[in-house]
């Protein structure tokens, strides 16, 4: 696979017809997929909710649409979030490389940490409880003074922390991310 070229996935998405029996709504490739021009980061969002608990009786596409880096305020968000090597993306041109980091469509605005002084430049937190799979690749959890290598199958818990994910490899790495809204001690 080349620097540009964007994985697809299958999505498969199941539900209920007028009688209440179970069936297919949706299968095919996930097409919400949100990618700079030369690389970087690139997510593929595959499922939202808007609320908790979820409405199950909706045959519309929930991932037809533009949303940030977290999820609603009492909903969640299921994706796939490839991050190319930190070198791609320190070689870009500051404005591929802020598009990668805080203008992408899902960015979600102020999600982004962008002080000159942040450890990291992608340094950022959101307003949920995230579940994270590393799919493939390696990919370093930075928190505010302290980070950890993590590889393909492992999982992280992460609790509204303020942190960054630095691919410091030469492979792209992938995480799957599942975002539940959540209430903050910061506010």
């Amino acid at each position: 696979m080349s620097n540009n070229e964007i994985r697809t996935f299958r999505r498969v998405v199941t539900g209920h017809d007028t009688s209440g029996k179970a069936v297919f709504l949706h299968d095919g490739s996930a097409t919400n997929v949100q990618q700079p021009p030369r690389g970087g980061v690139t997510s593929t969002l595959f499922w939202v909710t808007d609320e908790t608990p979820a409405k199950l009786t909706s045959d519309s596409d929930n991932a037809e649409r533009t949303i940030g880096i977290p999820p609603p305020v009492n909903g969640s968000i299921f994706r796939v979030v490839e991050y190319a090597p930190d070198s791609t993306v320190k070689a870009m041109p500051d404005t591929e490389r802020n598009w990668n980091l805080a203008n992408r469509p899902d960015s979600g605005g102020d999600a982004i940490q962008t002080d000159a002084g942040a450890r990291h430049h992608g340094m950022h937190r959101t307003k949920s409880i995230d579940y994270a799979i590393v799919l493939s690749g390696e990919i370093f959890l930075m928190l505010d003074d302290s980070e950890t290598l993590l590889k393909a199958g492992d999982v992280v818990v992460q609790q509204g922390t303020y942190h960054a994910w630095s691919n410091r490899s030469d492979k792209p790495c992938q995480i799957a991310f599942i975002l539940i809204g959540a209430e903050v001690p910061w506010e």
